[in-house]
């Protein structure tokens, strides 16, 4: 059984299903599980550091947040309990969908005032600096 797929709608290019079923180097089932790690927005303003997720299709429930020591960890696990019994799949990869990523957060942070929120597909995690982290502002130092 051969596939027809076409690379930038000008070419045919021709593919095997057992190569696809099976995996290339390009098409490797651990590179399907890296796509599935959603992309992180990192910032540091002065009063906090932001991490943003894009996780559409997800609920705040599929979340898991977790703080050891200085290591923040967040989970997904989503599982897809829907049972298509009329049908018949010739392939079907989309079960489940699970990530974790973690950081390490910087000894500047205020650990006990973390907030999550999600919001239209985006996980925010707000982490405020301590006090004595903010960035201060310009002075001029008299010189005696």
């Amino acid at each position: 059984m051969t596939l027809i797929r076409r690379v930038n709608n000008n070419y045919p290019v021709f593919q095997n299903w057992l190569e696809d079923f099976i995996g290339t180097v390009d098409n490797s089932i651990n590179s399907r599980m890296r796509s599935n790690v959603p992309a992180v927005n990192i910032a540091e303003t002065d009063n906090s550091f932001e991490i943003a997720f894009a996780a559409p299709g997800l609920s705040k429930s599929d979340f898991s947040i977790h703080l050891e020591k200085d290591v923040l960890t967040v989970k997904s696990i989503k599982e897809n309990n829907q049972n298509d019994s009329n049908t018949n799949y010739t392939r079907k990869e989309f079960n489940f969908s699970t990530f974790q990523r973690s950081f390490t957060l910087p000894d500047a942070v205020d650990i006990d005032n973390i907030k999550a929120e999600y919001q239209n597909g985006i996980l925010n995690i707000e982490i405020p600096k301590k006090e004595e982290a903010k960035a201060k502002s310009a002075r001029e130092i008299e010189i005696s």
